[in-house]
């Protein structure tokens, strides 16, 4: 119950607000001086309610319906407060962002309170509260500026405006390691602290409640509503957050069990301290100590039992036992699950379950001695939350001065054991050395090359150097097979980023074989070299060899390493766009809409993997003619990339010229054409006028240009590549071949038709697809061509060899 003379106070002073609102403004000066006498702050209390009446429903009050919470909006005048938008809503009410007019002009924080509240009972709590709350002055605390009323009644509070994230979502944003979450865990203690030490209590501590802004570039965190919870809360004698009707002011999840306890009346500071830990807890392990999930079908009182009743599982166990979750978790957080749980345990244990002991006198009882506990962690000093042995105060003290213990530890062990040591790294020795003398032997090797002559002077190309290497490292490491087999791997892939599959393929297949004998044919890094292997050969146009290779090489990946490893992940991407060269274009959709799945789960967005799994999935939904869905994954990985990776990067061009392709197939060929030309002219300065993304890039230009009717444009763009793609890849290969056919299209066009068959003859005889890659084959202007009765045997022909099942059907 309230204090019966507070309350009798209260009818006083509400009865002269009234009767001095019933008279005259002239005559209340006289009508205050008769009724308050001497008492000054009965006086300017009335003043202050009568002021604070005037200015919300005045003329206001005459031009808008009365504001509730129910009825607020954009807009609305609340005193000299402008609603702007609505920020949030919870259990207390409402959070608006405002704008102050008068006297200062400001963005605010309006609070509205929940009706139901008792609303002249919670003005009269604030304003006991209010000098309190002002004194409050630390760079962690959000401030509160005013209090008051609508013109019904409805309370309201005035707050500092924070612009900022709950301190969980800026670290998870900016993947922030445990020791930055740590230091800035440790300003929002210092903050409570000095709440505190002014007799303030928080009460609803928790990530919606600590908001993260960036100042001078370094994270700050600002804790808002401090005080609001025990101004807006019933006021019995003993202070309890429970409402007369059994409710209570404050989020279960992060509630000391004292505030869940209506037994308890006598909160103090370390009930924010219970908060803190379980604000720590979520941010070590992602998670709260009590799944939520779990308790939304429970009751109320059940809820509050658990959390007086039962301890929650140690952060370290948490990780452990919650794998899905913690591989996000830990991905947030720089690490590993297993690493993120070995670095949980110990100390960071110890830490957090003393700070959410359900005895508080077993709790730390200021938030200072959690923060000097979480100091000494970080400092690697012995922390008070953990029992002091001596083994672990000879740890923390190895941790502190480890340089000069490891001196005097290796010393030690060198006299006990010198003997031994002796012999074991006499033996590793001799063996690294044999093996560092036969590298560097083959190393000096490849730069043997034959006199280049005067006419080139001392220059020796890499190409030359590569050639070399690849033909002696038979003989330059057959001792070291292992060693050979990773150089062939590494030598391998250079070949096949310059688009030299010929070359890349039989060091690949040598690779291969080698770790499959020694390393053993389920050994990861086996398993990459098959899948390596078997993108070369789908790049060389052999796609059943390929799919065969990748498909044995993910099984035995997704087995051995799990189906969310890096590894699998990548095999997964190649096999679909094996699938996807093959026109499956169904299969390959599946399995890159599988691999998105993981990877925007487990990995940052900007992750290689991830990126490249969007380009892949974007160009199958291009060859099913879902170009909308396309140009929408295309243009969200281009933006990442330009961000992450920059504009002139190979990836970034890669993805601008898939957005012009897919453009072009939209019917939108002048914007198709523009970003081709941009990127041709970049990909042939930054990669050279042979490597695959520039060829790739001349083919959608020419695509482009043809389908605006600019034949001659088109035709020598498409020359130019024929003769490129004939000494690079070889006349047999798919790209080859769809290059010649599309020249065929293009002299068939322009009348050359006899031109056009001889083309497009060979284009089939020399291993061409399907229609669905070729550039011009739906033009309508082709129709003559498809009428002609010569073009029925060379379809006949095509799918006998099983090329191009549909050839401009």
């Amino acid at each position: 119950m309230d204090n019966p003379s507070r309350r009798e106070q209260w009818e006083k002073v509400k009865g002269i607000v009234g009767d001095a609102l019933d008279r005259e403004p002239s005559r209340r000066i006289a009508f205050l001086d008769g009724v308050c006498g001497t008492n000054t702050t009965l006086r300017a209390e009335v003043e202050s309610l009568v002021a604070a009446y005037e200015k919300a429903s005045g003329v206001l009050h005459d031009a808008f319906p009365p504001i509730s919470l129910e009825t607020a909006s954009p807009s609305d005048m609340i005193g000299p407060y402008r609603l702007v938008n609505k920020l949030g809503e919870g259990g207390m009410g409402q959070v608006w962002l405002a704008e102050q007019t008068s006297p200062v002009h400001r963005k605010v924080a309006l609070k509205l309170i929940r009706a139901g509240m008792f609303e002249k009972e919670v003005l009269q709590r604030f304003q006991s509260e209010r000098q309190s709350l002002a004194i409050m002055d630390h760079p962690s605390i959000a401030k509160v500026f005013d209090a008051g009323a609508t013109p019904n009644g409805q309370p309201y509070f005035v707050m500092e405006y924070v612009q900022g994230e709950p301190i969980t979502t800026y670290c998870d944003q900016h993947r922030l390691k445990i020791r930055d979450r740590l230091e800035l865990f440790l300003k929002v203690c210092d903050g409570v602290l000095h709440a505190h030490q002014k007799a303030i209590i928080h009460r609803d501590l928790k990530p919606a409640n600590i908001l993260v802004a960036e100042v001078d570039g370094k994270p700050t965190p600002r804790i808002i509503d401090f005080g609001l919870a025990k101004a807006i809360g019933p006021q019995t004698g003993a202070e309890t957050m429970f409402t007369q009707v059994g409710g209570f002011v404050g989020t279960p999840a992060y509630m000391s069990p004292e505030q869940a306890d209506p037994g308890v009346r006598d909160l103090d500071t370390r009930t924010d301290v219970y908060s803190l830990g379980v604000i720590l807890y979520e941010l070590l392990t992602g998670s709260l100590p009590f799944d939520p999930k779990k308790c939304k079908d429970k009751l109320l009182y059940e809820v509050l039992r658990q959390l007086r009743e039962q301890d929650p599982p140690r952060p370290s166990n948490k990780v452990e036992t919650e794998r899905e979750s913690s591989i996000v978790a830990a991905a947030m957080r720089g690490t590993a699950p297993k690493q993120l749980a070995s670095l949980l345990h110990g100390d960071l244990d110890w830490i957090t379950m003393k700070a959410l002991e359900k005895d508080r006198s077993r709790r730390y009882g200021t938030p200072s001695e959690l923060a000097a506990d979480i100091t000494r962690y970080l400092e690697h000093q012995p922390v008070s939350a953990r029992p002091a042995s001596m083994g672990y105060r000879l740890q923390k003290y190895v941790r502190r001065h480890r340089v000069a213990v490891a001196i005097a530890g290796a010393f030690v062990l060198l006299l006990g054991g010198v003997a031994v040591l002796q012999a074991v790294q006499l033996r590793r020795i001799t063996r690294e050395r044999d093996r560092a003398n036969r590298i560097t032997d083959f190393m000096k090797g490849m730069f043997k090359v034959s006199d280049p002559g005067e006419s080139r002077g001392n220059t020796v190309t890499a190409r030359e150097i590569l050639d070399k290497a690849s033909k002696d490292i038979d003989t330059g490491l057959a001792k070291d097979p292992e060693t050979q087999a990773q150089l062939m791997d590494v030598m391998g892939s250079v070949y096949e980023s310059l688009g030299l599959y010929p070359r890349a393929q039989p060091l690949l297949e040598r690779a291969l074989d080698t770790q499959r004998h020694i390393l053993g044919p389920k050994n990861p890094e086996t398993l990459r070299s098959m899948n390596h292997l078997g993108w070369t050969l789908m790049k060389e146009g052999r796609y059943g060899e390929a799919e065969k290779l990748q498909r044995e090489a993910l099984d035995a990946q997704r087995r051995v390493l799990g189906p969310e490893h890096p590894d699998t992940l990548a095999t997964t991407n190649d096999l679909a766009w094996t699938l996807q060269e093959e026109g499956r274009y169904a299969e390959a959709e599946k399995f890159e809409r599988e691999a998105l799945e993981i990877e925007r789960r487990v990995l940052p967005t900007e992750h290689r993997y991830a990126l490249r799994t969007m380009g892949d999935l974007a160009w199958t939904l291009q060859k099913e003619g879902r170009y909308a869905e396309a140009e929408k994954f295309e243009r969200e990985k281009l933006d990442i990339q330009r961000r992450v990776l920059g504009p002139e990067h190979r990836d970034t061009l890669g993805t601008v010229n898939n957005l012009a392709w897919t453009l072009m197939r939209e019917g939108r060929y002048a914007e198709a054409e523009e970003l081709g030309r941009q990127t041709l002219e970049v990909e042939r300065r930054v990669l050279g006028p042979e490597h695959p993304n520039t060829l790739i890039t001349m083919n959608t230009l020419a695509g482009a240009l043809s389908r605006e009717r600019r034949y001659p444009e088109a035709e020598k763009l498409f020359r130019d590549l024929l003769d490129i793609q004939t000494r690079v890849l070889g006349p047999e290969h798919p790209n080859t071949a769809t290059t010649r056919y599309n020249l065929g299209c293009l002299a068939a066009l322009q009348g050359r038709t006899d031109e056009a068959f001889s083309l497009v003859s060979g284009a089939i005889d020399h291993g061409l697809r399907s229609s669905t890659d070729l550039g011009i084959e739906k033009d309508p202007d082709l129709n003559s061509l498809h009428a002609d009765p010569r073009f029925a045997p060379l379809v006949a022909h095509a799918k006998e060899k099983a090329a191009a099942a549909q050839i401009l059907k």
